[in-house]
């Protein structure tokens, strides 16, 4: 344990060249070099906005870096990169010069610099190597196989190292996960009215999930309803004789749900206490912002607060990765987590629910959604 409580980190990752990580999911074989650029501008769009949140300099424990100092070591991996690149690209067999991340860390007072400026300056290096594989995604093939060396003897190519890169930023990602999903919630705390008065009107398939619920639970059933954001959905539940409990991640939906006199609550369906038992639960374009690694557990967390033959709906938008997006009402950006069927149908069974459908849909600005009806197995 160095000065700074942090042990230094010693493994060699190159590993994941060959594995899927099983920590933050990222299978280095499964990418498209095309996509490098996209991928590593949106990581970056998340770490700005990481670095807004009030805890964006506190550590969660002595020995783990915080939000911040993942940050600024994020930035200069970029840069790091970007000049081992250059050498690969220039040289003949480049040795890359040693860096030594953690003494970096305490030399340049990570823990010290200022959130407000190192967000800009992530996105900057980020562009600039972003920018870079662009340049090279029309290259020939001996292009991406020239070679560059570690003092250890780790031997990579510009595919390789392109990949191992963007492992590194993205596993760094997972690490503050929590905070991604705060800065997620007041993303939507900050535009909570406007969403609201957009997405006012149901449409046919949401109104049909919305029936289908509330035949299953039965008339004067209890529904835990998570992600309740402008109201809609309880409202029309209650129509439908259902008792509703509405819950959001977001202090700004639940005040204004609040102020419209309803009873509302501010839950992350991750770890806080649900109460329970419950006869169905609702969950409406919400859980698309929960992480892959933790969906499992959230959805395991709900099935043991639904009574046994209880029901599940819900939806998650369609399609592969993730994206921190800025478009719609929501003027900051937003974490989004898309599913293919298979994987959803996979955790979802695997989390206690037996499906009853997995639909397909798609949406107003042409974006697949699935939605997800399922009873709560006996666990």
């Amino acid at each position: 344990m160095t000065a700074s409580g942090i042990e230094p980190d010693s493994k060699d990752w190159t590993w994941v060249l060959d594995e899927p990580c099983p920590e933050c999911g990222f299978v280095a074989g499964a990418l498209d070099r095309a996509e490098l650029g996209t991928l590593l501008r949106d990581d970056a769009i998340g770490w700005a906005a990481v670095l807004r949140q009030p805890e964006a300099t506190e550590r969660p424990g002595p020995a783990t870096w915080s939000p911040l100092e993942y940050a600024c070591h994020v930035r200069d991996v970029h840069r790091i990169f970007g000049d081992r690149l250059a050498l690969m690209l220039e040289q003949d067999e480049p040795t890359f010069a040693n860096w030594d991340q953690d003494a970096t860390a305490l030399e340049e007072r990570y823990d010290l610099q200022d959130p407000i400026e190192v967000g800009p300056e992530l996105v900057a290096a980020a562009e600039a190597i972003a920018t870079r594989y662009d340049a090279l995604v029309d290259a020939p093939e001996e292009t991406w196989q020239r070679r560059g060396l570690r003092s250890n003897g780790s031997e990579f190519t510009v595919d390789s190292i392109a990949r191992y890169h963007l492992h590194d930023v993205l596993h760094h990602s997972h690490d503050v996960r929590g905070v991604a999903a705060r800065a997620t919630a007041a993303a939507y705390d900050g535009d909570a009215e406007a969403f609201s008065v957009a997405v006012a009107e149901l449409n046919d398939e949401v109104r049909a999930d919305l029936d289908w619920l509330a035949a299953e639970v039965g008339a004067g059933g209890a529904v835990l309803e998570i992600g309740s954001g402008g109201g809609r959905d309880a409202v029309a539940l209650e129509e439908r004789g259902v008792r509703v409990r509405r819950t959001d991640i977001s202090p700004g939906f639940v005040a204004r749900l609040r102020a419209q006199g309803y009873a509302a609550d501010v839950v992350d369906p991750l770890v806080d206490d649900l109460g329970g038992l419950y006869d169905g639960v609702w969950a409406c374009a919400c859980l698309l912002h929960v992480a892959r690694t933790d969906l499992p557990v959230v959805l395991r967390r709900l099935a043991e607060v639904t009574r046994p033959g209880g029901v599940l709906a819900a939806s998650v938008k369609e399609g592969d990765g993730e994206e921190w997006s800025t478009h719609g009402q929501v003027r900051a950006p937003r974490r989004f987590v898309y599913w293919r069927a298979g994987p959803l149908r996979d955790v979802v069974e695997a989390a206690g629910w037996e499906l009853v459908e997995l639909g397909s849909r798609v949406g107003y600005n042409g974006q697949g959604w699935l939605t997800i009806r399922a009873v709560r197995d006996d666990l």
